[in-house]
């Protein structure tokens, strides 16, 4: 996994397909942040029959009458078996469909019942699984993270479970993972990542603050709408065979006080002294504070670059990304510059 995807960059923006061949596209998790970016990329820039299956379809803000094509199915993941005949005649299958909370809805949800969606797509007829898990149950070299399997919290753990149980499916040589690092995104037509819902009080209440700290640490970000850019392109380019087919997906890595330093030179703060955070220091605090932290949180701190090879934003494939930079992040969540 650690060698670079040689996926193929054609398009240079998303624009119609030109592809003569209007393929079936069932996605799951379309009501959430990064499922609004991409039904509503494949909407705009493509013909493409969608199927949106969704519990809740009160909650999915974009417009499933701009063209036709567009289906909504009204179902629950935990009943994916009523759809087994529509499943075995769809094309490409988008999976971003997620839960966290309740440990026994995760791993029905996370694991048993995606793997079982999965099984029940043709490999005769689909040409794709875009399967979304989390960077957070990969290592530096972009393996399997031990860790993430044996201490990470239920949602961490179901994703690390599913994603070791791929390669015994028959569709396997048909799914394209794509792992996710911090992700922003969400605006008044769309719902905020859980992430960028905190960005903007982060900004204007904290940084002044913030920026007199320094501390080891390292992570990639990605807006929902370059995702979508990314979920676009692989939907009309394919990874080619013999190119690897498990994709991180984020910007060039930042370490935490490059982060800071941006975010200030946005907001216009001056940086006079920086007091270094070490990890004697942090466990100090929690000690004193007496600040209770599960094993993962724990690894968290100690472990601090959550950082990888190869990641995989818009510009690798020639297209220009949405938000690049710390600077773009906060002035496309609103937040005024200094």
């Amino acid at each position: 996994m650690s060698a670079k995807p040689t996926l193929d960059p054609q398009c240079s923006s998303p624009s119609p397909t030109d592809d003569l061949e209007v393929k079936r596209i069932f996605i799951t998790g379309a009501s959430g942040c990064v499922g609004h970016y991409i039904v509503e990329t494949l909407i705009h820039h493509t013909q493409h029959e969608l199927f949106l299956l969704l519990r809740n379809p009160e909650k999915l803000q974009v417009n499933v009458n701009s063209r036709s094509g567009i289906n909504v199915i009204e179902g629950d993941l935990q009943a994916i078996e009523n759809w087994a005949d529509l499943l075995a005649t769809i094309d490409v299958a988008i999976l971003t469909a997620t839960v966290w909370g309740d440990p026994q809805l995760t791993f029905d949800i996370n694991v048993v019942k995606t793997l079982k969606l999965m099984t029940l797509l043709d490999p005769q007829r689909c040409q794709q699984v875009i399967y979304f898990s989390t960077a957070s149950i990969l290592d530096h070299h972009n393996r399997p993270l031990k860790e993430a399997g044996e201490i990470g919290t239920d949602y961490i753990r179901s994703k690390y479970i599913c994603h070791q149980k791929l390669a015994e499916l028959e569709i396997a040589p048909r799914i394209t993972t794509v792992f996710p690092t911090l992700v922003f995104g969400g605006d008044k037509d769309k719902p905020y990542s859980h992430i960028s819902a905190g960005l903007a009080d982060i900004a204007t209440k904290w940084m002044r603050w913030i920026r007199f700290f320094r501390a080891d640490g390292g992570f990639h970000i990605i807006h929902a709408q370059d995702i979508a850019q990314i979920i676009y392109h692989l939907v009309e380019h394919p990874p080619v065979t013999d190119a690897p087919r498990e994709l991180v997906l984020g910007n060039p890595a930042l370490s935490v006080n490059q982060a800071v330093e941006e975010m200030c030179e946005y907001l216009g703060y001056k940086v006079f002294f920086r007091i270094p955070l070490s990890i004697t220091l942090a466990d100090l605090i929690i000690s004193i504070f007496n600040i209770r932290m599960a094993a993962w949180d724990r690894f968290c701190v100690t472990y601090r670059y959550f950082t990888y090879k190869n990641p995989i934003n818009p510009n690798v494939l020639g297209i220009e990304t949405f938000c690049p930079t710390v600077g773009d992040l906060l002035r496309i969540t609103g937040v005024p510059p200094g």
